[in-house]
């Protein structure tokens, strides 16, 4: 195990960063792991009667926290790594090229809406 972390690249523990970023976010956030995590949330009723799903279990919590699955996310891809190189590094490699657009969209989408809301108050501006 200990010749894999030696021989790990710089560029390869970021791809591993960016994968485990992206797998994270597919899990918590992102509509097609919504059946997964729905099988552990159930819906319940606010006071102010607004409908949520809430975990019912340890598991429902785990899908749900951002922070729980990028644990697991991590652990699961540095394992893929460390025994399956073979397979790992298309995952990883795709993953990463995921992570690293879902970043930027990130930046630049909310960019692009500043920009939106400064011209819509421009506009209002000289009415």
């Amino acid at each position: 195990m200990e010749d894999y972390l030696v021989e790990l690249s710089w560029m390869a523990f970021v791809m591993i960063v960016l994968a485990s970023y992206r797998l994270t976010h597919l899990i918590v956030f992102d509509k097609i792991a919504e059946p997964l995590r729905d099988m552990f949330l159930k819906k319940t009723e606010t006071e102010a009667h607004e409908i949520k799903k809430v975990p019912k279990s340890m598991i429902g919590y785990l899908l749900t926290c951002y922070w729980c699955t990028g644990v697991w996310s991590a652990i699961l891809l540095g394992l893929i790594y460390i025994l399956i190189p073979s397979i790992a590094k298309y995952l990883i490699f795709i993953l990463s090229i995921a992570g690293g657009q879902a970043i930027l969209e990130t930046f630049v989408g909310v960019n692009i809406k500043k920009t939106e809301m400064y011209n819509e108050k421009i506009k209002q501006s000289k009415k």
